[in-house]
């Protein structure tokens, strides 16, 4: 773990392994983010509060397929959900799957459908009052709870919001989306299996052992030879944001310039237990949050992600070792070939810079 820059450039260029997914590794590199290029446009900001042409706004409700659910139940809707018209998973037809060779499928069942997390067209996530908010994280729970037990077929239920068209946004009104599928993504697989190998030789949660690093541990590095220090460790300095309930940490190892993670204090496994009364503070903190991220960048594209312990045979056995969490990824850059071909992420930003520059914003 770092702080401070090399004493004498001051740039920062090392390999960070994520401590979750060591396999997963990212490249720090300052320099390259002092190349020539043309920047990203930010996401355009489209902040009517109502569009007639908009199937997602208030009095459309003719132009979307019929609505799962919504909240409050009487009354005019504040938050509603449908199904997805252009799906990637659907309980819509059963095919078998079939081997031939080592090629082999799965019947691709499942569901796709679209949470329209507000009545306004263009409100931004930290715009939203904090009771609205936790109204959203209560659907994502509803939902995700009728998905589980409609169907034993259902291993995961992937809750995301894509933001901006380069982060996959093809309808500007705010919405999120939710995927429940058969198998376990490859990404929370791994994250999944390596935190049960850590849990079973160290008897403690990794994600809990790293909020705990952020909170108390510091430290400073020497070098050898002339006593200078090289790296300081400051108690706090990947906390972004912090409520009671919950903590808004910067990964050491980020993927994205502006990567940040929220994950509950105590230990918890599955988004699903989290109690009613915890939501407001879980609302709070994303609020707040978002809005940092968008004092320091702007109008930035991004995606979030939930990710909860699966719903598979091995759901309890890794309730001690799994820890949920909810992964904010703005996209300030594009992927760029090395990235692509070699799985390694390129970071252009220094993590503990980016902390400091986050949580300098001054919030009402």
């Amino acid at each position: 773990m770092s702080n401070s820059n090399p004493p004498d450039t001051g740039e920062v260029r090392e390999i960070r392994i994520n401590p979750i997914v060591p396999s997963e590794s990212v490249l720090v590199a300052t320099a390259r983010s002092l190349r020539p290029k043309k920047a990203e446009a930010l996401a355009p900001r489209d902040t009517r509060k109502h569009v007639e042409t908009c199937p997602f706004c208030r009095g459309n409700e003719d132009k979307t397929p019929p609505v799962i659910l919504s909240w409050p139940d009487a009354g005019d809707w504040q938050i509603r959900m449908v199904e997805n018209l252009y799906p990637v998973l659907g309980d819509d037809r059963e095919q078998a799957g079939f081997n031939f060779g080592l090629q082999q499928t799965i019947d691709g069942y499942g569901r796709h459908e679209v949470i329209i997390d507000h009545h306004e067209h263009g409100i931004a996530v930290h715009d939203m009052d904090e009771r609205h908010l936790a109204a959203l994280f209560g659907v994502y729970q509803t939902r995700m709870r009728q998905l589980f037990e409609s169907d034993d077929r259902l291993k995961y239920v992937l809750v995301f919001k894509n933001f901006g068209p380069a982060a996959g946004a093809s309808i500007p009104h705010t919405h999120s989306q939710v995927i429940a599928m058969p198998v376990v993504p490859e990404n929370v697989d791994a994250e999944v299996k390596n935190s049960a190998a850590h849990y079973a030789k160290h008897h403690h949660c990794i994600f809990c052992a790293l909020i705990d690093e952020a909170l108390t541990f510091e430290a400073t590095i020497y070098d050898r030879n002339s006593g200078a220090v090289r790296r300081k460790i400051n108690v706090g300095q990947y906390v972004v944001e912090r409520g009671e309930k919950f903590i808004a940490i910067k990964p050491f190892a980020s993927r994205y310039e502006w990567e940040v993670h929220i994950l509950p204090l105590a230990h918890q496994a599955d988004f699903l237990d989290v109690r009613d009364d915890d939501l407001a503070d879980l609302a709070r903190v994303m609020k707040r949050t978002m809005a940092r991220l968008d004092a320091v960048i702007g109008g930035a594209q991004y995606n979030f992600f939930l990710h909860s312990v699966p719903h598979d045979r091995q759901q309890q056995a890794h309730a001690p070792s799994y820890h949920w969490h909810l992964e904010i990824c703005p996209r300030t850059s594009i992927p760029t070939g090395f990235e692509l071909g070699s799985g390694l992420f390129v970071n252009t930003i220094n993590p503990e810079q980016a902390a400091e520059r986050l949580r300098a914003v001054e919030l009402p």
